[in-house]
C-alpha cells in the first residue's frame, strides 16, 4: 500500500503534488495552531478573571477595612477619651457620648455603655429601653465578657434595645468590648456597644455585585454569613452556599465544585474581625463566552482552509523561473526599503506569463502608493498629534469655573467685596496665563503664578479645609515647561488627597534643580493611592478609564514627552494613609533660548 502511495504520488503533476503538500501542511499547522490557541484563550480568560475578581476583592478589603478602622475608632475614643477620664459617681459622659453619635450618624445606629449588671450608664440617641430587654443575655454582651481583652464583632441582626418612634427596624453589626467603670475611685467592669449600620457594608457589596460575572459575599470566621446577594434564599433554603468550607480556607484563589458545579473561588480575611470576602465566579457563566469564542475559531479556521487550498492551486501554476526571478527583484522590499533609494522601481523583474507580469506591474504600482501613503501618514499622524495637544490644553473645567463664579456670588451677596475683587483678579489671571497667546510653552515663574492663583481660588471655595505652602527656587524660574502641567496635579492633590481632612490638609508645591535637571513637586497627606492602581497610573489603562486622577497624570505625562526628547515626565510615590507627591522631571532650558530654537524650525 505504501508502495502503491509512492507511485501514484510521483504520477502526479508538480501543481498537484504541490498544492496537495502545502495544503495538508497548513491544515496540520492551523489545527495545531488552533488548539493551542483555544486552550491559551480558555486559560487566559479564567486567568483574567481570577485576577480581576482578586482586585475586586482586594479593593473590598481595603474599603472594609477602613469602614471597620472607623467604628474602633469611635469606640476607641469613647472608652479611652471619656470614659476612662471620668468617675461616674459625679460625671455624666453622655454629652461627649451624644456628639460622637452625632458626628458620625451616617454609620451609626446607637452608642451604648452598660454595667457588668446590665444597667445603662448613658446611651445615644437617647430613647427608651424596649420592656423585658436584659442586656446580659444578648450576645454582644456575652462576647465582651468571655475574652475582655478583644473587641467583639457580631453578625448582622436587628437593633433590639431601644423603641424608635419611627417604629422603623434597622440592622446593625455589633462591636462590643469590656471597659473599666470607675465609680467612688473604684473600678469595676462594663461593656461598651458601638451599634454600626448595616446599610454601609450593605451597599459597599451592592455595588460590586452589580453587573459583571459571579458574585461576592461575606461571612465571618465561623462561616456565617453577613452579606450575601442571594441571602433570603439561602435562608429560605432555595439556594445553598459553601460558605463553612470557605470559612475554613487561607486567602488565595481556588476551584471547587458544589452542588453539582464548578467554581473559582477567591477568598480574602478582613483584618480585626476575621471575617471573610468570597468571590465565587461559576464555571457555567465563563462558558457562553468561550462557546461564542469557539464558534468563531470554527469559522475562521473553515474559512481560511479555503482561502489556502485556493491560494496553493493558484500557487502552483506561477511556481517557475520568472518566480525566482520577481524574488530577487523585490528582496529589498523584504528589508522594508521602501523610502529608500536601494529599491528602485525599475528594478522588478515584469516578465514570463500574464499573471507574472501582472504581479510584476502591481508590485512596482504597490511600491509607489506605500511611499506615498506612507509619507502622508507621517504628515497626518503630525498634524493629528499637534491637533490633540491643542485640543486638550484649551480644555477648561466648567464645573471650577462655575464653583468659582458661585463663590463670587456669595462674596458679593455677603458684602464681601475685596474678597471677590481678588477671586475674580485670581481668575483672570488664571484664564490669562491658560491662552499665553497661543503658546504651549510657557516659563515656570508664569505657571507658578498659575498655580498660585488656583490654590487661592480653591481655598476661598473649599473655605480654608487645607493649607498650602509654594517654595519654588528663583533660579529657576526663567526657565521652559509646558503649560498647565502643574494645575492638574494640584486638582489631584485637593480632590483625592485633602477635600476631606476638615481642615488638615496639607499641599506644597517645591521647585527646584538637581543635576542639571529640573523638578517641580506636589505633594499631599491624604489617603495615598493603593498599590494597583499606582502601578498603571502613567500607562494606557489609566487612558482607558477616562475619568479620575490617572487620566489627568497620563495627559501631563505625554504631554511633557511629547515637547521635551529624553526620560522627562511624571514620578509618582505614594504610601497609604501618609500621602502622595508627584514629580515634574523638565530639562533646563531658559525659556528665551526655547523660543529662538522654536522660531527657527
Amino acid at each position: 500500500m505504501i508502495e502503491y502511495i509512492k507511485n501514484e504520488y510521483k504520477k502526479r503533476s508538480l501543481q498537484w503534488t504541490i498544492s496537495l503538500s502545502f495544503t495538508m501542511i497548513a491544515i496540520i499547522s492551523i489545527a495545531i495552531m488552533t488548539i493551542a490557541f483555544y486552550t491559551h484563550s480558555i486559560n487566559t480568560i479564567r486567568e483574567n478573571t481570577t485576577k480581576e475578581n482578586e482586585q475586586i476583592v482586594d479593593q473590598l478589603s481595603w474599603n472594609l477595612h477602613s469602614y471597620i478602622r472607623n467604628m474602633m475608632s469611635i469606640s476607641d475614643s469613647m472608652y479611652y477619651s471619656v470614659i476612662k477620664n471620668r468617675d461616674l459617681t459625679y460625671d455624666s459622659i453622655g454629652k461627649e457620648m451624644n456628639l460622637l453619635y452625632e458626628a458620625n450618624k451616617d454609620n451609626l445606629t446607637s452608642i451604648v455603655c452598660a454595667t457588668e449588671d446590665g444597667a445603662i450608664v448613658a446611651a445615644s440617641p437617647l430613647s427608651s429601653r424596649k420592656p423585658g430587654v436584659d442586656l446580659k443575655n444578648q450576645e454582644w454582651f456575652t462576647n465582651a465578657y468571655d475574652e475582655i481583652e478583644n473587641i467583639h464583632f457580631s453578625t448582622p441582626h436587628v437593633q433590639n434595645l431601644f423603641d424608635n418612634s419611627s417604629y422603623r427596624y434597622f440592622w446593625v453589626v455589633s462591636l462590643s468590648r469590656c471597659v473599666e467603670l470607675t465609680y467612688m475611685g473604684n473600678v469595676r467592669n462594663g461593656v461598651l456597644l458601638v451599634d454600626m449600620n448595616y446599610s454601609g457594608i450593605e451597599q459597599m457589596f451592592e455595588k460590586v455585585n452589580d453587573g459583571g460575572v459571579g458574585f461576592v459575599y461575606l461571612c465571618d470566621g465561623d462561616g456565617n454569613i453577613i452579606y450575601h446577594p442571594m441571602q433570603k434564599a439561602i435562608y429560605s433554603g432555595l439556594v445553598k452556599e459553601n460558605n463553612r468550607e470557605h470559612a475554613g480556607h487561607v486567602d488565595g484563589a481556588f476551584r471547587e465544585t458544589f452542588d453539582g458545579q464548578d467554581r473559582d473561588v477567591v477568598v480574602k480575611t478582613v483584618g480585626y474581625t476575621g471575617w471573610k470576602i468570597v468571590s465565587v465566579t461559576p464555571r457555567s457563566e465563563l462558558a457562553i463566552d468561550m462557546g461564542q469564542m469557539r464558534n468563531y475559531l470554527f469559522m475562521l479556521v473553515i474559512i481560511i482552509l479555503i482561502l489556502i487550498g485556493f491560494g496553493n492551486y493558484i500557487i502552483s501554476y506561477v511556481v517557475t523561473d520568472p518566480i525566482r526571478k520577481l524574488e530577487d527583484s523585490i528582496a529589498d522590499l523584504e528589508e522594508g526599503a521602501i523610502n529608500q533609494d536601494v529599491m528602485n522601481e525599475e528594478d522588478i523583474f515584469i516578465g514570463g506569463s500574464h499573471e507574472i507580469r501582472h504581479l510584476g506591474r502591481t508590485i512596482k504600482s504597490m511600491i509607489r502608493q506605500m511611499r506615498k501613503l506612507t509619507d502622508d501618514m507621517v504628515r497626518e499622524q503630525k498634524a493629528k498629534r499637534k491637533s490633540e495637544l491643542d485640543a486638550l490644553q484649551s480644555q477648561i473645567n466648567p464645573h471650577f469655573l462655575y464653583n468659582t463664579l458661585d463663590s463670587v456670588v456669595w462674596m458679593i451677596e455677603g458684602e464681601r467685596y475685596k474678597d471677590a475683587i481678588s477671586m475674580v483678579t485670581a481668575l483672570a489671571q488664571l484664564f490669562r496665563i491658560s491662552l499665553s497667546k497661543g503658546n504651549n510653552i510657557i516659563s515656570i515663574h508664569d505657571e507658578i503664578v498659575h498655580a498660585r492663583n488656583y490654590l487661592n481660588i480653591q481655598k476661598v471655595r473649599f473655605k480654608n479645609k487645607f493649607t498650602a505652602t509654594i517654595d519654588v527656587d528663583p533660579g529657576i524660574e526663567n526657565c521652559a515647561t509646558v503649560k498647565l502641567i502643574v494645575q492638574p496635579l494640584l486638582e489631584n492633590a485637593i480632590y483625592y488627597g485633602v477635600e476631606h481632612m476638615d481642615g488638615e490638609g496639607e499641599i506644597t508645591l517645591r521647585g527646584y534643580e538637581k543635576d542639571g535637571d529640573i523638578y517641580i513637586s506636589v505633594s499631599d497627606n491624604g489617603m495615598g493611592i493603593p498599590e494597583d492602581t499606582l502601578a498603571t497610573l502613567l500607562t494606557d489603562k489609566a487612558r482607558s478609564r477616562g475619568k479620575g486622577s490617572g487620566i489627568g497624570l497620563w495627559n501631563v505625562n505625554q504631554r511633557i514627552q511629547i515637547y521635551f526628547n529624553g526620560d522627562y515626565g511624571l514620578i509618582v510615590e505614594s504610601e497609604l494613609d501618609e500621602g502622595t507627591t508627584v514629580t515634574i522631571h523638565l530639562p533646563k532650558v531658559p525659556i528665551e533660548e526655547y523660543r529662538k530654537e522654536d522660531a527657527g524650525k
